[in-house]
């Protein structure tokens, strides 16, 4: 018996959200870090100046790495390899601002403009593939909002400063947890 594409995104949908679902401590831990983690980007790049470069590295590796667990066992989820490419790019340009933050803010911003990109493609095609599921506009929202922000600091990189980099990437991760985290919250709530 065939199954119509509807059927079969009906199906799907239905096991995504069951893995939210399943899954929903984890992604909600997962949001509040990367919204702590924005706090921070926002607030530290006015106080210190400088070290900037090292502390926005930091953070997008300890976002790197909560993302990578909460992809933990999501293997099957069409979503999963972008996901994955964003997490590897958020931790390698983490790293890289840590380990060489002599290296220069044009180089790290263009690494940014890469990783807001990915991360807000990443975040749409989630979205849309879970689309008639409620809140699902939530995530949409967080992945426009990583495409802004490359644009923003594509059209900027000539004048790009320490401060630009961690509003920016404050404001990321602060959608990037909203978003999830309100996804989670709700899918957490209809079960209890």
């Amino acid at each position: 018996m065939a199954i119509t594409v509807n059927e079969a995104s009906a199906v799907l949908r239905a096991a995504v959200r069951d893995g939210i679902r399943k899954r929903s401590m984890l992604y909600l831990v997962q949001s509040g870090l990367l919204v702590l983690a924005g706090l921070l980007a926002l607030v530290f790049p006015a106080i210190f100046g400088a070290g900037v470069l090292v502390l926005i590295g930091w953070l997008l590796i300890l976002g790197g790495i909560v993302q990578a667990i909460g992809l933990i066992g999501a293997t099957q989820v069409p979503y999963f390899w972008l996901q994955l490419v964003s997490v590897v790019l958020g931790v390698v340009v983490g790293f890289l601002l840590v380990s060489r933050p002599e290296a220069g803010l044009l180089a790290v911003a263009l690494l940014m403009v890469v990783f807001f990109m990915v991360e807000g493609i990443s975040r749409i095609a989630f979205a849309l593939m879970i689309r008639p599921m409620e809140d699902w506009h939530y995530v949409l929202i967080s992945g426009i909002v990583g495409l802004l922000l490359a644009v923003v600091l594509g059209a900027n990189i000539g004048s790009v400063s320490n401060w630009l980099l961690g509003l920016l990437l404050g404001m990321n991760l602060i959608a990037s947890g909203a978003g999830t985290g309100y996804l989670a919250w709700n899918l957490r709530k209809a079960v209890a």
